[in-house]
């Protein structure tokens, strides 16, 4: 991945209407443009920029199905720059780290007052 690549995802990425965009087409794959665009309160042009940005990043996938725009998520670009800071042995980690952070703030919470 060049430098120009990875610039191009984490700008993609730097957007919350273009990361909830990711999550529906994760959640959905081959979710219609249109079917996307009514989970937004803004255009439909709006979301197709949206959608140009993530598709430039290589994010988002798009295929013709008659008249229909379908989209599918491609994480292949995320993957890849995880794997670029990470060797096996901190991936491991990094794995548990969501659990061990939780665990710690639950027992954090247990020992106030108000927990």
């Amino acid at each position: 991945m060049t430098d120009d690549e990875m610039d191009g995802v984490f700008h993609a990425l730097s957007h919350a209407h273009r990361r909830r965009i990711l999550d529906l087409v994760g959640q959905k794959p081959g979710i219609a443009v249109g079917l996307l665009a009514a989970n937004f309160d803004v255009t439909r042009i709006a979301i197709m920029n949206h959608l140009t940005v993530l598709e430039r990043a290589g994010l988002i996938i798009s295929k013709k199905a008659g008249t229909t725009r379908q989209l599918y998520l491609n994480a292949t670009p995320i993957r890849m720059i995880y794997e670029r800071w990470t060797d096996e042995f901190s991936g491991h980690w990094a794995g548990h780290l969501p659990r061990i952070k939780q665990a710690a703030e639950s027992a954090a919470g247990k020992g106030r007052p108000d927990g």
